[in-house]
C-alpha cells in the first residue's frame, strides 16, 4: 500500500472545516481513500450499504477486473493456473504467496494426504442430524464441531496452530461433504486413500460403496479439480467477509470457518449454481426445448417474477473468466459420458445459446456464469443438487484460510465492528402498563 502524493479534500456546505484525507495506491485496482480519522475529526460516518465502496481489508491474495473479466491469484490469471496448476498446488500458491516447485509440491501433497481421516467420533455426531438433512446445514455443523476434535490448533494468534488448522481444514473437507452424502442416502462411509489425487479421493468417497469399487474417471476427476480451482478464492466476497469478520474477534480457525459455510449456503451466493439447476429442472417440467422461448419471455417481462438463474455476476461486467474455463470442462464431461442428449443438458445448451446472441442478455452483459457451467458438470458426474453448494465450501475453504491468516498477520487489523445509519426512535420514556396504549 503506497501513499499517493495526491489527497482528497473533504468539504462542506456547512462552513464547516474541510479536511484532507490520504490516498493509497495498491499495485493494481481503483486508488484507495483513508477515512479511518473521518469521526474523531468531524464526528461523522461513511454510509455504505453492502461495503460496496468501501475497502475493508489491505489484501495480497486475491485481485478481480470486473469490467475486464480478469482474477488473479496472486498476480496469476485463474486461466494459466486452471490450464497448468492443480488444486494442491493452487492451495499452495494461496497460502504461501508463491507457486511450489517440485519438491515443494511433493511434500505438501504428501502432509494433506496424511490428514484426510477424521477423527471416528464425528460419524456419530453424524448421527443426530435427520436423514433428510441439507448438507450445507450438517456442513455448518461438523465444521464448527471440528474445534471440539483438534484442540491443540484452536488459538488463531498462533502461527503454528493456524497451519496446522489450515492442512486439517483443507484435507478434511473433502471426507466430511462424502460423509455428510453418504449420510443422507444410507450408505457406508468410505474412507479415504493416500494413493489417489485429492479430487479422486473424493470422487471415490462419493461413490464407491464396500461391494463396489469406485475407478476414478481421469477426465471427470480433472474437472472436479478444476471446479475447486476455480472456486478456491474470490477476493472479499460475502462470505470471505464473515470469515474475516469473525475471526477478528480472535475466534478459533474451526469457528471461523463455519461461519464461512453458513454465509455461503445463501441462494444469492454459494447457493447461485444449485439455483441454476432449480430453474432448469423447472423450464424442463414446463415442457423443456419447446417452451424455452414462454420461459424467455418471462424472464424479460418486468411484471414477471421468473428470474434467469446463473447468468450474469455481482462483479463481472463482462464474460466471467472462470465460466469460459468451465465452458470448456463441461463439454469435455458431457463428451466422455455420452450425455449431450440428455433433456436438462440440451435445454442448458439452448438457453446458454441465446444468452449469447440475444440482444436482450448480450446488451445487458447477462452471460453464463460459473455456476450455470458447474452446475451442469456436477450434475453429469452424479452429485445431487443439494450438494453443490457443500462442494463449493469444500474448494473455498483455502481461500477463506489463506485470507483469514493474511488478517491476523496485519498489524493494522482491529476487531471488526461497522458503524449505522440510525433512523430508529429519539430518547424516550417507559409509560406504566396502564397508561400504554
Amino acid at each position: 500500500m503506497t501513499p499517493s502524493d495526491v489527497k482528497a479534500t473533504l468539504s462542506f456546505s456547512d462552513g464547516s472545516p474541510t479536511m484532507d484525507l490520504p490516498i493509497y495506491k495498491g499495485s493494481i485496482g481503483p486508488d484507495v481513500i483513508d477515512i479511518r480519522k473521518l469521526y474523531a475529526q468531524t464526528g461523522k460516518f461513511t454510509y455504505d450499504p453492502g461495503f460496496l465502496s468501501t475497502a475493508s481489508c489491505n489484501s495480497t491474495i486475491t485481485y478481480i477486473d470486473g469490467d475486464k473479466g480478469e482474477l488473479l491469484y496472486r498476480g496469476y490469471p485463474i486461466e494459466q493456473l486452471a490450464e497448468n496448476c492443480d488444486y494442491l498446488e493452487t492451495c499452495y500458491l494461496l497460502l504461501k504467496g508463491e507457486l511450489p516447485n517440485a519438491t515443494q509440491k511433493t511434500d505438501f501433497t504428501k502432509l494433506v494426504t496424511n490428514h484426510t481421516m477424521v477423527n471416528e467420533q464425528m460419524q456419530f455426531f453424524l448421527r443426530g442430524f435427520r436423514r433428510d438433512a441439507h448438507p450445507m446445514a450438517i456442513m455448518t455443523g461438523l465444521v464448527g464441531a471440528m474445534s471440539a476434535f483438534y484442540h491443540d490448533s484452536t488459538d488463531i494468534h498462533n502461527a503454528e496452530h493456524r497451519d496446522i488448522a489450515a492442512i486439517r481444514l483443507i484435507a478434511k473437507m473433502p471426507t466430511l461433504v462424502a460423509m455428510a452424502y453418504k449420510y443422507t442416502v444410507g450408505q457406508p462411509y468410505i474412507y479415504p486413500k493416500n494413493d489417489l489425487s485429492y479430487a479422486g479421493n473424493f470422487m471415490r468417497m462419493m461413490f464407491a460403496t464396500p461391494c463396489e469399487e469406485y475407478e476414478p474417471n481421469e477426465v471427470l476427476v480433472r474437472a472436479m479439480d478444476r471446479i475447486f480451482i476455480l472456486h478456491a478464492d474470490h477476493e472479499q466476497n460475502a462470505s470471505t467477509s464473515t470469515v474475516r469478520l469473525c475471526g477478528s474477534s480472535g475466534t478459533n480457525p474451526f469457528a471461523a470457518i463455519a461461519a464461512g459455510v453458513a454465509c455461503l449456503w445463501g441462494p444469492a451466493h454459494g447457493g447461485a449454481n444449485e439455483a441454476a439447476l432449480n430453474m432448469l429442472e423447472d423450464v424442463q417440467r414446463m415442457g423443456g426445448v419447446e417452451k424455452i422461448g414462454d420461459f424467455i419471455k418471462q424472464v424479460k417481462d418486468k411484471n414477471s417474477n421468473v428470474k434467469l438463474m446463473g447468468f450474469g455476476h455481482r462483479v463481472y461486467k463482462n464474460y466471467d473468466p472462470r465460466a469460459k474455463l468451465m465452458r470448456e470442462t463441461c463439454h469435455e464431461v458431457l463428451d466422455a459420458l455420452g450425455l449431450h442428449n440428455d433433456p436438462i443438458f440440451k435445454l442448458a445448451m439452448a438457453l446458454e445459446k441465446i444468452a449469447l446472441e440475444d440482444d436482450y442478455f448480450v446488451s445487458r452483459k447477462l452471460y453464463p456464469n460459473v455456476d450455470f457451467y458447474s452446475g451442469i458438470v456436477q450434475r453429469a458426474i452424479g452429485i445431487p443438487v443439494t450438494l453443490f453448494t457443500a462442494i463449493f465450501a469444500l474448494a473455498r475453504t483455502v481461500g477463506w484460510i489463506a485470507q483469514l491468516n493474511e488478517m491476523i498477520g496485519d498489524p493494522e487489523y482491529k476487531i471488526g465492528r461497522p458503524r449505522q445509519l440510525f433512523s430508529g426512535s429519539t430518547p424516550r420514556n417507559v409509560a406504566p402498563i396502564a397508561q400504554r396504549r
